[in-house]
């Protein structure tokens, strides 16, 4: 069973727990069938079939039978508990250790919603299958066996009876859990994923939502993921509805089929007492049988689920991590090369990045332009390894991005996107993140230099301010600004702009500007930029169109070509001179 060999990888010292689980479970199910045994021999006492005046000690048999299989299984449990809560707990630690290893362009493609699902959601699942259906797998298979052997030892013809709607009923189970059960669970669980990923967005999101008036249509896509979901498992149950009611109607319908062979087996062999005595037997025996039956229908479906929580958890944690060279080369020197660097997406095949080549001396800035998609920020994030180069080199100071240690290189880039992240802890966490040992001194000198002292004086609680909590929330720009504060303690040599005034308003923007003089001042810095002005000053401007450099130049070179840049700048200037139009209203 590869699916159990694969959760047993995560039980470390705690292997041994579940063959013992199972063998206990089995032997509580064993000592769970004695009273029955039991309470038929006092019957019989009763019925005066057997004299040998033996009530009280199978009475008291019954009873202990019953006690012991009931504590039997329950260290059953307690060992399979323990090594499920092992597998939950290493699971999760396994994944978020290779999770925290990825690339950060693996998180563009996967949501916090999505990978929190996966994760958490999917070790539980494994839980719940260790815990009480595998334990439960050993008195699944040693049952019947027992009932079978009990049933046909004292009347096979009775026995005979019994199984008749047992063969029928296991006809119908076998057919319910064929192969459309497992393709079912598969888009049940991403239906789950796609849900979960989707409730995440949607109240991460209210605050935005709101102030745009766009609750109806943000909700849409929330809406539609629970439509899906209820429209996939509606089907499913309305296809189980009539083969579980028969299974049901078959399976507990072994009396009909008793009562007419025990009148029978009176009427040809006149013992009455002995047969009405077996058949009471064949009453209390034949109901394992169905619990049975159950019990693996739930473990088929558990395992099932297991199975593809275990799969969907190796496919996240799958994707191709960074490569570390075996011999790391530090950085001495900050200037920027790409050599022939090429880029391609995982699951497409154009390329966004088509064989660029461009430097940027140590202490200089190079702007990257055009139009959106056109490759600007894939050609940006090849420079921290958010993404591998799959063609070419990307070097600092003459080394091979690949060949510098991963921490190291962050270290010494800094970058700044459009998409602020701030953590929902207060402004003064927020800005240490990029220098955890910084001194209060420190962090009032950066909150000068970028524009942040207006920020946290109207704060209740200033620096400690938490943001997120009791209904404080910061603008676009104003976030902007605290991720600029921190780059600028961070104080890293390189610097990688990404629309860093994409979403600011004029007061914000005219701030951040100043604020990224400070952050750039003597760095390496790459920028990229839809608003032209802020990189007249660039000491090189490359225009990217389809992945590739189409131009490149200072800013007065590329408008003296009269190329693509041109057209640019005077879209970009008509832009500017746009007006609203006043609407004069008359009562």
């Amino acid at each position: 069973m590869n699916t159990l060999q694969n959760l047993r990888q995560y039980m470390g010292n705690r292997k041994i727990l579940l063959p013992i689980s199972m063998l206990l479970s089995a032997l509580s199910a064993l000592a769970g069938m004695m009273p029955f045994l039991f309470i038929w021999l006092i019957v019989r006492e009763l019925f005066g079939v057997d004299s040998s005046g033996n009530i009280s000690t199978y009475a008291w048999w019954a009873a202990g039978t019953a006690i012991a299989g009931v504590i039997v299984y329950f260290l059953a449990l307690m060992s399979s508990h323990l090594a499920a809560f092992r597998v939950e707990s290493n699971m999760r630690r396994a994944a978020m250790r290779k999770v925290v290893n990825m690339p950060l362009g693996f998180f563009d493609r996967n949501t916090s919603g999505k990978i929190r699902k996966i994760i958490d959601d999917n070790a539980s699942v494994t839980h719940g299958f260790l815990a009480h259906q595998l334990p439960d797998f050993a008195a699944t298979i040693l049952i019947p066996f027992a009932a079978v052997l009990m049933i046909f030892l004292f009347d096979w013809r009775l026995g005979l009876a019994c199984m008749i709607p047992i063969v029928f009923s296991l006809g119908i189970l076998i057919s319910m859990m064929g192969g459309k059960s497992m393709e079912f669970m598969k888009k049940y669980m991403t239906s789950l994923e796609d849900m979960n990923t989707e409730a995440v967005e949607y109240v991460r999101g209210i605050p935005v939502v709101k102030v745009f008036q766009q609750t109806i249509y943000s909700f849409k896509n929330f809406h539609k993921s629970i439509m899906e979901y209820n429209k996939m498992v509606s089907s499913y149950t309305e296809r189980w509805r009539y083969p579980m009611s028969a299974y049901t109607v078959i399976i507990n319908s072994f009396i009909y089929v008793l009562i007419p062979a025990t009148i029978l087996l009176i009427g040809s062999s006149g013992n009455f007492a002995t047969v009405l005595l077996d058949f009471f037997l064949y009453v209390l025996v034949t109901p394992v049988f169905s619990q049975s039956i159950m019990r693996s229908m739930y473990l088929q479906q558990a395992l099932g689920q297991a199975r593809e929580a275990i799969s969907r958890l190796d496919n996240l944690t799958a994707f191709e991590q960074l490569a570390k060279s075996n011999k790391t080369i530090p950085i001495t020197d900050f200037d920027l090369c790409f050599e022939n660097v090429s880029f391609t997406y995982p699951g497409t095949n154009e390329k966004a990045v088509n064989n660029i080549s461009f430097s940027v001396s140590e202490g200089k800035t190079v702007a990257l332009v055009g139009a959106s998609g056109s490759g600007k920020t894939t050609i940006a994030r090849l420079v921290p390894r958010f993404w591998e180069a799959n063609e070419g080199r990307v070097k600092i100071g003459g080394v091979d991005v690949k060949e510098i240690d991963p921490g190291d290189l962050m270290r010494h880039v800094s970058f700044v996107f459009q998409n602020t992240r701030l953590f929902k802890t207060t402004l003064l966490e927020n800005i240490k993140y990029g220098k955890p040992e910084a001194t209060l001194d420190e962090i009032n000198r950066v909150i000068d230099l970028a524009q942040c002292r207006d920020i946290i004086d109207k704060q209740p609680d200033g620096l400690n301010t938490k943001i997120g909590a009791e209904g404080t929330y910061l603008s676009g720009g104003e976030q902007q600004r605290i991720v600029l504060a921190r780059a600028i303690l961070k104080n890293a040599p390189i610097i990688v702009l990404d629309e860093a005034t994409a979403f600011a308003d004029p007061e914000n923007e005219d701030m951040i500007h100043q604020a990224l003089t400070h952050l750039t001042k003597g760095k390496t810095v790459l920028i990229i930029a839809h608003r032209l002005t802020s990189i007249t000053d660039a000491d090189q401007i490359l225009v990217i169109d389809e992945g590739q450099i189409a131009e490149r130049g200072t800013h007065r070179e590329l408008l003296e070509k009269e190329g693509i840049y041109l057209k640019m700048w005077n879209e970009y200037q008509q832009s500017v001179r746009w007006t609203i139009g006043k609407k004069v209203c008359h009562d």
